[in-house]
């Protein structure tokens, strides 16, 4: 599907979930892991803060690589208007989930894409809202020691066993909740000619 004649592939992240949506459909792109400060600014809203993080990531690694296409993203995971960060451990992970039992959660992914050759810039960020079941700490801590989602934010990994804690998902793009909005990415990658028509 991926188009030989057109320039080089880079994804601004080192998510392994974002490389493996990648890898469904394209055969040759590069990684680079972009160093930017992720604080929220003063007041700065979730929605703002992820369009922001993603198109900061795609112009930090464009301008050591001003020859391919850059494809920058980021995630936020927000509970009653709190952004939830990645637990990093078992203890963060329980917290988290038990605050988000019986509620809706909102899962903010943006992507920024630069194009060497037209030079133009494509954002798009897509909301997923994930409906919690009720559920108590047994199946918490058991739904963690099975799939041990400590760098996803919101403690789950929809690509793992996370569904047995859903009620429902609501999105318009399933993939966006992984870590990349595909159905809008491999439209973009097509009117550029990244994709073979």
């Amino acid at each position: 599907m991926q188009n030989p004649s057109a320039p080089p592939i880079l994804l601004a992240s080192a998510s392994r979930y974002r490389q493996g949506l990648l890898d469904r459909f394209l055969n040759d792109y590069e990684t680079v892991s972009p160093d930017v400060d992720e604080t929220a600014a003063p007041g700065e809203d979730p929605e703002a803060l992820v369009g922001r993080l993603a198109r900061k990531k795609a112009e930090t690694v464009s301008r050591t690589r001003p020859d391919a296409l850059i494809i920058g993203a980021d995630q936020l995971a927000v509970l009653d208007d709190r952004v939830l960060g990645k637990p990093g451990d078992h203890q963060r992970a329980v917290e988290q989930l038990l605050a988000a039992s019986g509620k809706a959660l909102s899962f903010l992914t943006a992507v920024c894409v630069l194009d060497p050759v037209s030079r133009r810039r494509f954002e798009h960020i897509d909301k997923t809202v994930v409906r919690f079941r009720q559920f108590d700490r047994r199946l918490a801590d058991a739904y963690l020691h099975h799939d041990k989602p400590y760098d996803c934010a919101g403690s789950f990994k929809i690509e793992g066993a996370g569904f047995v804690l859903f009620q429902s998902v609501r999105t318009d793009d399933p993939t966006a909740l992984i870590g990349l909005p595909m159905i809008w990415l491999a439209g973009i990658l097509k009117e550029l000619g990244y994709l073979l028509p």
